[in-house]
């Protein structure tokens, strides 16, 4: 080999040698610091684009678990409300038997019982207003193929309601938005559900015409005894619009909480599918946080061994720099 000055080749090896174990020595310190093992795209392109969109998914299966939760508190508000309204259509029933069953009440006494029936019955329609974060708990009218309310009163039906003839709020459950699962969460059909004919017919069961629950408080209610085969509804707005004891049969009242029992049937129902639903997000997010783990998160161990090992290469590299300069003293020896 040969000596020169100008040139010295070993020097600059050492010099490429100690920038790259520099180089490698300040990225396994990013890695450590960092807690990533992706600190930059140039080390993984491919890599570092899979874990944006795993990353993206899990931040929409929160959202997705906040929807489900939200719908869930809906739902459990909506039950309470229904087993108020349950616990007061049979007060109600309670009500009829104690005022017309019993011989030995004077007609003061039944005055009574008929004044605690006409304030349930605006208890009823009170509830039957309640809002869920300024959203209505029951509905008045059916939705149409997009979720929005449509002009179509509600006709409650029991197992017979179809979705033409109820309201439901759609949840998205997945990470997919409206590609993905979705769960139909009903707005019970309340005041619908109260309204009976005397032979007990359900408001869906056939064509209404005019004589829907909208329209059953403008019936004259002075002239139809219990025998007539006519619509009545047990929420009233106005004290003066209620129905007397007298007017209605035991049945009726029957009816109604069979109803009631049939709306909060319903609302388990989408409770249960949404609380398995609940589940399986968190399943998921679980799972997805496991693998986005697995592509970008450093290894410690071995991390820490490579900061071991790339300092001792450079400090190598800097002792044989510092050797490779000195070769040019033994060319000026020479020139002495």
């Amino acid at each position: 080999m040969s000596l020169n000055i100008s040139t010295n080749t070993a020097a600059l090896r050492a010099g490429s040698q100690l920038a790259m174990n520099q180089t490698r020595l300040q990225r396994s310190f990013d890695r450590l610091a960092s807690g990533k093992k992706l600190s930059s795209p140039i080390e993984n392109p491919g890599g570092l684009a899979v874990s944006m969109k795993l990353s993206a998914a899990i931040n929409r299966l929160s959202g997705a678990q906040n929807n489900v939760q939200n719908a869930l508190s809906f739902l459990e508000v909506q039950d309470g409300m229904l087993d108020t309204v349950g616990r007061i259509v049979d007060r109600m029933s309670e009500l009829k038997g104690l005022a017309s069953q019993d011989p030995m009440k004077s007609a003061q006494d039944r005055a009574s019982y008929d004044n605690e029936f006409k304030d349930l019955q605006v208890q009823l329609y009170d509830i039957s207003q309640q809002k869920f974060n300024g959203v209505s708990m029951f509905a008045n009218h059916t939705t149409d193929d997009n979720d929005k309310v449509s002009a179509t009163e509600i006709l409650f039906n029991a197992q017979n309601t179809t979705r033409l003839n109820d309201n439901t709020m759609t949840i998205y459950t997945s990470a997919d938005g409206a590609a993905g699962s979705q769960v139909s969460v009903y707005k019970s059909a309340l005041l619908s559900a109260l309204t009976v004919k005397q032979d007990r017919s359900l408001a869906g069961a056939g064509a209404l015409g005019t004589s829907d629950w909208n329209t059953v408080t403008a019936l004259d209610k002075s002239n139809f005894e219990p025998d007539d085969n006519v619509w009545v509804t047990f929420a009233n707005a106005r004290i003066g619009d209620t129905l007397g004891l007298d007017m209605i049969s035991v049945g009726v009242i029957t009816q109604a909480l069979e109803n009631i029992a049939y709306l909060r049937a319903q609302n388990g129902g989408s409770a249960s599918r949404l609380a398995f639903n609940a589940e399986s997000l968190v399943q998921q997010k679980t799972n997805m946080r496991a693998a986005l783990g697995r592509m970008v998160d450093v290894d410690f161990a071995e991390e820490s061994t490579n900061v071991a090992k790339y300092s001792v290469l450079s400090q190598a590299s800097a002792s044989i720099l510092a050797q490779a300069n000195a070769n040019t003293d033994i060319a000026l020896m020479l020139l002495r």
